[in-house]
């Protein structure tokens, strides 16, 4: 009972943030947002049909119809596509951002074994 244990700590440095590869994710759901549009597009000019009724006595009757299910399919494939493009943007920043290490090795922001901030002044 007497015996000492040694706590270590655990492992917490995941993945790291900056990583060039994410450019490449960035480009590829640039394309397919792209390709999501186009295809919005589509489904939107299915979804509207447009009637003309000839009147004798004047300018012929204009009517739109829009079918929902193809409007609604547009207006979902645009949603996803500005969801595609958000995480593009957050990609390429993750991608091209970095920071560099102070002169200790820690990054800024780092806190040290006490658990307050690097550089923080501190009222004791």
């Amino acid at each position: 009972m007497t015996a000492s244990t040694v706590e270590t700590e655990p492992d917490t440095a995941g993945p790291r943030l900056n990583q060039p590869r994410r450019a490449f994710a960035a480009v590829g759901e640039v394309v397919l947002a792209v390709l999501l549009v186009a295809l919005a597009v589509w489904c939107w000019q299915r979804g509207i049909l447009r009637y003309g009724y000839p009147v004798p006595d004047g300018p012929p009757l204009e009517s739109t119809r829009m079918k929902g299910n193809w409007v609604g399919a547009a207006a979902g494939l645009v949603l996803v596509a500005g969801v595609l493009l958000l995480d593009a943007v957050r990609q390429t920043v993750l991608a091209v951002r970095t920071r560099a290490p102070e002169r200790d090795g820690r990054a800024p922001g780092d806190r040290d074994h006490d658990g307050w901030e690097q550089g923080a002044e501190r009222d004791v």
